[in-house]
């Protein structure tokens, strides 16, 4: 997630300050940025340009500043609104898809804050259809039905899962038992569902999930053996909160191709790895990936794991997990389109 941090006081700038520190030490949070003053001007030029914007401000501000901006849940970005005091974290727009709702929670966490949400389905304790996607990282084919759905879902509806009899869904059975208190849920095995899509329904309603692409970078030291970079995949899936199962493919640079540790941990995972040639990790160019002077220097590229993690992914994807070390193991996630 890339976040904006904007302040209009002198404490708000302070505290933003305090929290881009905090946020600078979570491998989830890729960048974090602080804008101070002249916020008009600064929404207008930051609005579709980060995940989530953080403003220390008075709502009013905030409101009146962005109201023009806003288009729609599944494009916004979260905004979350501080007070200077560091009192209150409230989730303003987008709390579900937008991941505002989460946000918050986190950060006043970190702060010792007090969270504020608002949304019906949490205040409820209900799963909303498009927490559980935002989770699982998959995307809604027909976003206008998320509003039916959840109303449902706070009306105690049953849901009807429909999944295809021959993909791996052990991700969504195993969220589905984490959360059965929330959700009323049945699920059923079918051919004429397209291998890893999930059709759900309600009463006559229908919403088509779709897994998007998961591609987990590896750089390494030479000679590292499976279980050392299976034991790092591992920390970066429970920092994710992610199960093993949506891990589409592994990727490195060609430099590794032979490296057995990776091709082991592929085989074991059964998933492909992509080793990315020297060439094309050279032409690559992201503003959000770290470069590493020793790779640069040895072999002229920025990177591995976390070019090849984008790579490999596809065209619009984004880093969630940036290049973290782990004894001699660095692990990046990428986030892509929907899988096929």
């Amino acid at each position: 997630m890339k976040i904006a941090i904007v302040s209009v006081s002198k404490k708000g700038y302070e505290l933003s300050f305090k929290l881009k520190e905090l946020l600078d030490n979570d491998s989830t949070i890729i960048k974090c940025d602080i804008y101070h003053k002249d916020v008009k001007t600064v929404f207008n030029l930051i609005f579709n340009e980060y995940d989530a914007i953080i403003a220390i401000m008075a709502s009013g501000i905030l409101i009146r500043s962005i109201s023009h901006l806003i288009v729609s849940k599944t494009s916004d970005p979260a905004i979350l609104n501080i007070d200077d005091n560091g009192n209150f974290v409230i989730s303003m727009l987008s709390g579900h898809l937008g991941g505002a709702n989460q946000l918050t929670l986190k950060i006043a966490d970190l702060i010792d804050a007090t969270p504020v949400i608002t949304t019906s389905t949490d205040v409820n304790k209900k799963l909303g259809i498009d927490v559980l996607a935002k989770d699982l990282y998959l995307s809604i084919d027909n976003t206008k039905e998320i509003l039916y759905f959840n109303k449902s879902i706070l009306e105690s509806k049953p849901l009807y899962f429909t999944v295809n009899n021959n993909s791996n869904y052990d991700y969504l059975f195993n969220y589905l038992n984490d959360n059965t208190l929330e959700m009323d849920v049945s699920i059923y095995f079918s051919s004429k569902v397209k291998e890893d899509e999930i059709e759900v329904k309600c009463d006559n309603h229908k919403i088509m999930l779709k897994p998007r692409k998961i591609v987990f970078g590896i750089g390494c030291r030479r000679g590292k053996s499976k279980d050392e970079i299976k034991k790092a995949i591992e920390k970066v899936l429970d920092d994710l909160n992610m199960d093993k199962s949506r891990i589409d493919m592994l990727s490195s640079a060609e430099i590794k191709k032979d490296e057995q540790g990776i091709l082991d941990l592929s085989d074991e995972l059964n998933v492909s790895v992509n080793f990315v040639d020297l060439d094309r990790l050279k032409l690559f160019k992201s503003n959000d990936i770290q470069e590493s002077d020793f790779v640069k220097s040895k072999f002229g590229i920025a990177g591995v794991c976390e070019p090849s993690a984008l790579i490999t992914a596809g065209f619009n994807s984004k880093l969630i997990y940036k290049k973290t070390a782990f004894d001699g193991v660095t692990v990046s996630v990428a986030l892509g389109e929907n899988k096929k």
